[in-house]
């Protein structure tokens, strides 16, 4: 008994600490070029059960953000990572920015975690294997108790500890924990989201894709930009030079939400 009461009282500290988890990360925008491998770190701010999981340059654009500055944002909607999880009351929301305006797409697929007996050390951790399903892919994760987190990169949660690696079955989705930080801030820069559903999210996608320069709302139509060999070229050939990326690029981690682009 005394032990449960020490190990409840270690936890009960960690939880009430701020921590900052990095994962490198790893993706494939089109499974079939085995070597176009996209890698980026990316952070979990985690405090009291809240978390927060973004790149770094998101977290960068959010502080200048609170600080009454204008970040600079990556456009279109697909392939963003940043999720905010509320841990106790089991609430998590992707959070996506589009043409300056914040959309809140909540996360309503239950994770069923199946927890298997094989361990192993992953880096200085000793970890053990689970496996899931989540958005039309088969996980394997790596979860060591010796972080006392209920918690993981993306939207990945609810293990015995916290997820220090985690993969698809197809090898095109990874995140590997690379560091630990003990303080740092966590802060939301993004509270005032408007709530969508994925209909929505598919609605706005097909948006960007028809338009990604939002000409249309700016009378651009006639616009033209300088390419990097100092040539005047007309906006539409970037448009669809644009259009021609999100068909090659169209491999989201959410597969049973791929769209079909037309």
């Amino acid at each position: 008994m005394k032990f449960i009461i020490f190990f409840l009282g270690i936890s009960t500290f960690c939880f009430s600490q701020k921590f900052n988890f990095i994962y490198e990360t790893k993706y494939k925008l089109n499974s079939e070029k085995e070597d176009d491998v996209y890698s980026e770190n990316m952070i979990l701010d985690l405090k009291n059960n809240i978390s927060i999981f973004r790149d770094s340059l998101d977290k960068k654009n959010d502080s200048i953000k609170l600080n009454n500055g204008n970040g600079r944002y990556n456009m279109g909607v697909e392939n963003k990572f940043y999720v905010k999880k509320n841990l106790a009351q089991k609430r998590i929301e992707k959070v996506i920015n589009y043409l300056g305006t914040d959309y809140l797409l909540p996360i309503e697929e239950i994770l069923n975690w199946k927890i298997t007996s094989e361990q192993k050390m992953i880096g200085k951790y000793k970890s053990q294997k689970a496996v899931t399903t989540y958005g039309g892919r088969n996980w394997i994760a790596w979860f060591t108790t010796e972080l006392p987190f209920s918690d993981g990169p993306y939207i990945f949660n609810g293990l015995p500890g916290l997820i220090v690696s985690i993969q698809d079955s197809n090898n095109e989705y990874s995140f590997n924990l690379i560091e630990v930080k003990k303080g740092g801030n966590i802060f939301d820069a993004r509270t005032k989201a408007l709530k969508i559903d994925w209909k929505k999210y598919e609605t706005l996608a097909k948006s960007y894709f028809n338009d990604p320069f939002d000409i249309n709302s700016k009378g651009w139509k006639n616009a033209t930009f300088t390419d990097p060999k100092g040539n005047t070229v007309d906006i539409s050939i970037k448009n669809k030079e644009m259009q021609n990326n999100i068909l090659q690029e169209n491999n989201p981690i959410e597969l049973n939400h791929k769209i079909n682009y037309k």
